[in-house]
């Protein structure tokens, strides 16, 4: 892949000559982007004023004596710039350099290397399109349908059940022939492997009816459909594609998946062309494509809401005050429309339609998390970006409407948005609790769980040692109140012990408390502990407050694809055990306080 260069800042000699050792902040006069200057003993290092994690600015870090490190204004990463490695989270990434250029008059010019744009191999011009020839129906939350001539595409679709256990629930009802539509496509592209995206219950009943539809992924360091077989889902038309690469579904269609830069073992984005004219999906992409994206696409859809994770809302202990939360929470969903914003207007896409961010903590269970994980609404970005960009045409999508492209592009003002019918059920008012619940509940009385052991076997299993973090988890009732024949465990990851008490040595420190259903259920399926964490489904704490980027990107995205072996720790347990272990457990499906009041597995 060929790749150009580009000057993004030039600085004078005089501007060269006054550089202070450490650290120095710059910002572009042509374009108003930033820059990070380290100079050490003459020598010069750069990079972009831009955190990897989601794009924060960063300031300097007060808490840094030797002037080496800087503080993301978002998340409060710490980038070292002398070493361009992040310190918080540790072990985590590493800041991308610009080269430094002298110039023979003294000055200098941070040069960033650019890699070629996939999507300009073979351009098509664009080609006049009919009323009615493209169209784009929001479904619900991340799930959109395409009409792209003769052929249905479908984004993502979650159209029944929770997603992330039992945390999320759609916030939009779908349309009543959403399923139907679905078994209808050409084709579909899933993103990634998250389950407000990937919907096994969705996906189960689409293979009851279509189990060769075509679907399309990006080839992730971790296979997105990892969890097909243990989910008993029978899909026979699963095809992982290259990133960059246009793949030709007929002679006017073609779609390109890229990934994202931050999570590139996750997250993809997809751009799909239809004579000539482009549709950009980034999805819940960080940072898509490294931060290149073609410009001027007809129609760009993105996520916007934010809200998808457990921090702060499950946070306890030091400044995690509900006050703080409550301003937290705030400044971060400012941050986030206004990085939105900024990206819609560098882009200019002639429509722009945020989505994949339609979701609510709608079980009772969960009503403080409802509560406090306020979310940025559709109809604000918009009307940010219109008196920013008064050029673009926003949508703020209902279930069932429908985009005419042809229309949105002969004219703003025409009518090229049908909505739902009058009296049209946008938001949904029921959801079937008890059914996924029951779900995640029966692994409460699973056999494993009798026998204490169960924990090094599964913790050897998960494959994550040799780092200096200590971790409590202790199993819980519905309100995170731990109960008294739940486990409550010390797992110490420098050796992979399992020890009464914390060590002596100095030491990280975590507890985490998990709703038991839940947590044994994703224990007894080998699952990602995204389930806990972005569900909502556990209460944490720490001591020092230091996000331990190792441990939960392991746990989040690293386990192991095959589950563990629990046929084989049965067989292993000895005899002896096993008859000294609390009986009479019930093996039917029943609720957690069900089984708090009918099992015991405390074990000595």
């Amino acid at each position: 892949m060929t790749s150009s260069s580009k000057t993004v800042l030039s600085l004078d000699s005089e501007a060269v000559f006054s550089l202070k050792d450490g650290i120095n902040f710059k910002k572009s006069p042509d374009d108003g982007k930033c820059y990070i200057i380290y100079k050490e003993n003459g020598e010069l290092k750069a990079c972009k004023n831009q955190c990897k994690h989601q794009g924060g600015l960063f300031i300097k870090d007060i808490e840094d004596l030797d002037g080496r490190t800087v503080q993301c204004t978002k998340h409060y990463w710490k980038l070292n710039v002398s070493t361009m490695q992040y310190v918080n989270p540790p072990d985590s990434f590493t800041q991308d350099e610009l080269d430094v250029v002298m110039t023979d008059e003294g000055g200098l010019q941070l040069v960033e290397v650019i890699v070629w744009d996939p999507w300009l191999a073979d351009p098509q011009d664009p080609q006049e399109l009919q009323e009615g020839e493209v169209t784009v129906t929001y479904l619900t939350h991340a799930c959109m349908e395409l009409q792209l001539g003769g052929k249905k595409m479908i984004f993502d679709p979650w159209l029944t059940g929770p997603a992330f256990a039992r945390g999320w629930w759609l916030l939009h009802e779908p349309p009543a022939d959403s399923m139907e539509r679905l078994c209808m496509a050409d084709l579909i592209y899933i993103s990634h492997m998250h389950s407000d995206h990937l919907s096994y219950p969705t996906l189960k009943s689409l293979s009851a009816t279509r189990p060769d539809v075509p679907i399309y992924v990006g080839d992730t360091s971790r296979p997105v459909f990892w969890m097909l077989e243990k989910r008993q889902v029978k899909l026979t038309n699963i095809n992982v594609v290259p990133f960059g690469i246009w793949q030709n579904i007929d002679e006017h269609l073609r779609f390109m998946i890229l990934k994202d830069e931050v999570h590139p073992e996750l997250d993809t984005c997809i751009i799909v062309e239809y004579k000539g004219h482009m549709i950009l999906n980034t999805v819940d992409c960080t940072r898509p494509n490294y931060g290149r994206l073609p410009h001027n696409v007809d129609l760009m859809m993105s996520d916007f809401a934010g809200g998808a994770s457990g921090f702060p809302m499950t946070f306890s202990g030091g400044k995690y005050t509900e006050s703080w939360k409550a301003d937290f929470i705030k400044n971060e969903r400012k941050k986030l429309m206004n990085y939105k914003t900024q990206l819609v207007k560098s882009l200019q896409p002639k429509i722009y339609c945020p989505f994949a961010g339609y979701f609510v903590e709608a079980h009772p269970s969960d009503r403080y998390i409802k509560e406090t994980n306020t979310k940025n609404k559709a109809e604000e970005l918009n009307a940010l970006i219109k008196k920013s960009a008064p050029g673009i045409t926003t949508w703020t999508p209902k279930p069932g409407a429908v985009l005419d492209l042809a229309l949105a592009l002969m004219s703003p003002s025409r009518k090229a948005i049908t909505d739902p019918p009058s009296g049209t059920n946008i938001y949904k008012d029921s959801w079937d609790f008890d059914l996924y619940v029951d779900e995640l509940n029966r692994a409460i009385t699973a056999e494993m769980f009798k026998h204490k052991s169960w924990i090094q076997f599964y913790y050897i299993w998960a494959g994550f040692k040799n780092y200096n973090l200590v971790v409590r988890v202790i199993e819980t009732d519905e309100d995170f109140i731990p109960i008294a024949n739940g486990y409550n465990y010390l797992v110490d990851f420098m050796d992979l012990s399992f020890p009464t008490q914390r060590p002596t040595r100095e030491h990280p420190y975590e507890e985490i408390k998990n709703r038991i259903g839940v947590m044994r259920h994703v224990v007894k399926n080998g699952l990602l502990w995204d389930d806990l964490y972005i569900g909502f489904q556990n209460r944490l704490s720490r001591e020092p407050d230091v996000y331990h980027h190792q441990f939960w990107n392991h746990f989040q995205t690293e386990l192991p694809v095959t589950g563990p072996d629990w046929d084989l720790f049965l067989q292993q347990v000895p005899s002896y055990q096993r008859s000294a272990e609390p009986q009479g457990i019930q093996t039917e499906s029943v609720s957690a306080s069900t089984f708090l009041e009918k099992a015991d597995c405390t074990v000595s």
